[in-house]
């Protein structure tokens, strides 16, 4: 029975290794995939040559979208926009998620709030009113369009707010017999305490500024606005109306490849948020699980 039952167990881990393994190979394949694309040969990525390794290596992908001033233009861009983005999401956050984490008793206007809160998750009205609004407040070619329009995601909010009701009233308690007011409990108390589910929806909202291409290319008239999402979404390979090119230039773009260059800028776009991701790994199970389950 007992050589049984371990036999049982080692199988248990075998089966289960192996299903790990094919997850996290899923995972990185694609990435990988892409990679070997970005840099193999026209012919070899056209025919659809690659598979595991990169067929005739070279960098003219990269080369022909970095080696322009408006790539490091949107790229600037883009990292404002991350930047100052999700410090003002942050801050609005917290503040809302803080009294929303109280009783009705203690905070009245708070169930009418959630209502509304939980209306504007499911329903919205629409690209067109949004853009309306936006360009009434004149914000159209504006940093403020790219961080304000869509900075407070209702789900983030009730995430934070279900962190906030887990934390133990006795520390705010004892902090107001100390004498601390309700801001100096919200930044000083509450705020520390509430590291793993920041860290989530700092990445949530870091990632969600960085890859978002919508807005830059509705919001902004201009392309010296782009973000860097869009600028490499504009990019395409062609000859230019009007534009005389040389014999290099002209050899340049026949030995380049769509594909090469469409995995190119999808393998520039994920650099900066797989360097960040490690960092705040570590919160990341922590922040989800206990701001998820709280009543």
């Amino acid at each position: 029975m007992i050589e049984s039952k371990s036999f049982g167990s080692k199988a248990f881990k075998v089966i289960n290794a192996i299903i790990l393994i094919l997850l996290a190979f899923s995972c990185f394949y694609p990435l990988w995939y892409t990679f070997c694309v970005s840099i193999s040969s026209k012919a070899a990525a056209e025919g659809g040559l690659v598979t595991v390794y990169p067929i005739g290596p070279n960098v003219k992908s990269y080369s022909l979208i970095m080696g322009d001033s408006a790539f490091w233009n949107s790229f600037w861009i883009s990292i404002k926009r991350v930047v100052i983005g999700t410090v003002w999401t942050m801050v609005v956050l917290i503040m809302m998620s803080y009294p929303l984490a109280k009783s009705k008793t203690e905070y009245k206007p708070r169930n009418v709030l959630m209502w509304i809160l939980v209306f504007c998750m499911l329903f919205n009205g629409g690209t067109i009113p949004w853009f309306i609004t936006v360009k009434n407040y004149g914000m159209i070619d504006t940093m403020a369009a790219l961080v304000l329009a869509g900075s407070v995601p209702v789900f983030n909010v009730l995430l934070m707010m279900n962190f906030f009701r887990g934390i133990p009233g006795d520390l705010e308690e004892a902090a107001r017999v100390d004498g601390a007011g309700p801001w100096r409990i919200l930044w000083q108390i509450v705020v520390p305490c509430s590291k793993p589910v920041i860290a989530t929806i700092v990445l949530f909202t870091s990632v969600g500024y960085w890859n978002e291409y919508f807005q830059g290319l509705v919001l902004m008239n201009k392309e010296t606005n782009y973000p860097l999402q869009t600028y490499i979404r504009q990019i395409s390979v062609q000859i230019p109306v009007g534009v005389t090119l040389t014999a290099e230039q002209y050899q340049q773009l026949a030995q380049n490849s769509n594909k090469s260059l469409e995995a190119a800028k999808v393998f520039i776009a994920l650099v900066p948020m797989l360097i960040v991701y490690p960092f705040l790994q570590k919160y990341f199970v922590t922040g989800i699980t206990l701001g998820a389950v709280k009543e």
